[in-house]
């Protein structure tokens, strides 16, 4: 059975970072693109950033320079450095494989003083 498992939310101060974690299982890793998304409450799950097989990136215009996404492909792992974190950047956060799309379950993170 293919899982993703996303950790390492949690509450921060403006300003603050945090680093979240998504762990594949039951799939072949490499090959795939890992897709970060957010859900803000009572809004659309928007799309953050993503990383290639090959270890490229790419961010939505509002984490550029803030957020950074790296892979672990020994580990099946993918993370997401989140600094300089905003009020704005809370919501739940979910990490997405691609091509074989398969959904993590999230993990929340408030940004609040």
């Amino acid at each position: 059975q293919v899982q993703l498992v996303e950790s390492g939310g949690g509450w921060v101060q403006p300003g603050g970072s945090l680093r979240l974690s998504c762990v594949a299982s039951g799939i072949i890793f490499s090959p795939q693109s890992i897709h970060w998304y957010r859900q803000a409450p009572g809004k659309l799950r928007d799309w953050v950033g993503f990383i290639s097989p090959s270890g490229n990136t790419n961010y939505v215009d509002s984490v550029k320079d803030r957020f950074t996404i790296s892979r672990d492909n020994a580990k099946s792992t993918v993370y997401l450095q989140m600094n300089n974190l905003k009020p704005e950047d809370t919501a739940v956060y979910f990490c997405k494989t691609s091509p074989t799309t398969v959904w993590g379950r999230g993990t929340q993170v408030t940004v609040s003083a």
